[in-house]
């Protein structure tokens, strides 16, 4: 069966370091999608001229209400089918930076269309359906440090 080049989208792993119990904990930020209410990252098309790096960020904002700093290198990709209206379904390829985040807003573009919610790596990629996304989630705390304290 003939099948059509992936489609490129941009998507941001939005992370943090929550102090719980008098440890530091890495936390990653997933939200549903507007269609089917399952676990995603915030991810989108391209725009423009806009860089793949400053897609992701803007995409964190629009949907998440994130702000942050955004890796300028990809993190990792991974692959999903996209449906589309209609019933058809689109291969997409993800390119996916991570994006720590600073703040969040309560008021942004897709405020209330989305749930929100912080996970640990781990359980993040037990949420999410698409298996190479899983691996880039699971692998997460092996490639971010946690900060170091300022004297």
């Amino acid at each position: 069966m003939f099948r059509r080049p992936p489609r490129q989208q941009f998507g941001a792993i939005c992370y943090r370091w929550n102090e719980s119990e008098g440890a530091l904990r890495l936390e990653v930020l997933l939200i549903t999608s507007r269609d089917t209410g399952r676990w995603v990252i915030p991810k989108g098309w391209p725009m423009g001229q806009k860089k793949s790096h400053a897609v992701a960020e803007r995409e964190a904002y629009e949907e998440a209400g994130v702000k942050g700093k955004v890796g300028k290198k990809p993190y990792g990709d991974y692959s999903y089918d996209k449906a589309m209206p209609g019933g058809m379904a689109v291969p997409c390829m993800v390119l996916v930076f991570l994006l720590e985040v600073r703040e969040l807003k309560t008021d942004f573009p897709e405020m209330g269309a989305r749930r929100l919610e912080w996970f640990s790596p781990e359980s993040a990629a037990e949420q999410v359906r698409e298996p190479q996304l899983k691996v880039l989630l699971r692998n997460l705390p092996q490639k971010l440090a946690p900060p170091v304290a300022k004297a």
